[in-house]
């Protein structure tokens, strides 16, 4: 790969829209990490393994990470490393791995500063209605991946994703993560990929991991059943997801957030292959109908 030819410098030529439909077999693209950079060791472990993956399975990958979590059930739960320290891992695996990068905000302010380290800006599910941050996300040129709200219906994210186009910004996608189902688990509506994808008019991905959560149990710990992330994956492809996303960690028993939730890394492959199957046959499929 020539100086001219890396994936970042067709991000940055063509958009992350178009590098997100490059599979060369009409892939699914794939967004994936930690739930939270702990250290630049995990975080390079984690891309070295998913870039490896997903080369081979030709499926355009995004690396994901976050740099702070603000959305913690309990005060003493693990926030960061610190902002600047967290970024800058996300930068370095960005650049030595030739792999774009997502992160999530969760206040405008916080818009530009992330921007100058990734590719993707995403605002987390319980705030996809807040008006000025998806403005500032748009405004930062960057693509921004929205979260559905748990409280929202599929169709209500048009108002989500129409703020960020009227500020400027054609660059948008939609991630379901599921939806409140009584007070402590969630369910998956399938019917909401088509619908999003029809009236949104633009990429809808499949979160199969944070939508197996139980969150914010008796003690303050999200639960979650991770057992049942082939499942949720194998539908939303089944349905017509364009992309996965989904959190993994070498050990998420030790991991200091979401790893109630969370594919094992060494896991990733077995699963990539049977999606990439699946993604196959629902292609063939619709080329013979």
């Amino acid at each position: 790969m020539t100086t001219t030819d890396t994936v970042l410098s067709r991000v940055a030529a063509e958009g992350m829209t178009s590098y997100l439909s490059t599979s060369k077999t009409g892939n699914f693209f794939l967004l994936a990490g930690p739930c939270a950079i702990e250290s630049e060791d995990m975080a390079l472990q984690c891309a070295a393994v998913l870039k490896e993956v997903t080369a081979r399975l030709d499926i355009p990958l995004v690396f994901k990470g976050s740099y702070r979590k603000a959305n913690r059930s309990r005060l003493d739960s693990f926030t960061g490393i610190g902002d600047e320290k967290a970024l800058r891992i996300l930068a370095r695996v960005r650049e030595e791995f030739d792999v774009p990068v997502v992160t999530d905000i969760h206040e405008a302010h916080e818009a530009a500063m992330a921007a100058q380290y990734v590719d993707v800006l995403q605002i987390p599910a319980f705030l996809c209605r807040q008006t000025n941050l998806l403005v500032a996300a748009a405004k930062t040129g960057k693509m921004v991946n929205i979260k559905k709200g748990q409280f929202l219906s599929p169709s209500s994210m048009t108002h989500a994703v129409e703020k960020v186009r009227m500020s400027g910004n054609d660059q948008v996608s939609i991630t379901d993560r599921g939806t409140m189902f009584g007070y402590q688990d969630l369910l998956v509506d399938f019917r909401g990929i088509p619908l999003m994808k029809h009236e949104c008019n633009c990429p809808v991905i499949m979160d199969i991991t944070h939508s197996l959560q139980q969150p914010n149990q008796s003690s303050g710990v999200t639960g979650g059943r991770p057992a049942l992330i082939d499942t949720v994956a194998s539908a939303a492809i089944a349905v017509g997801a364009d992309g996965i996303f989904m959190e993994t960690h070498p050990d998420p028993s030790v991991a200091k957030s979401d790893g109630a939730n969370m594919l094992k890394l060494d896991r990733v492959e077995a699963l990539l292959q049977r999606l990439t199957r699946l993604r196959m046959a629902v292609l063939e499929n619709n080329n013979t109908k």
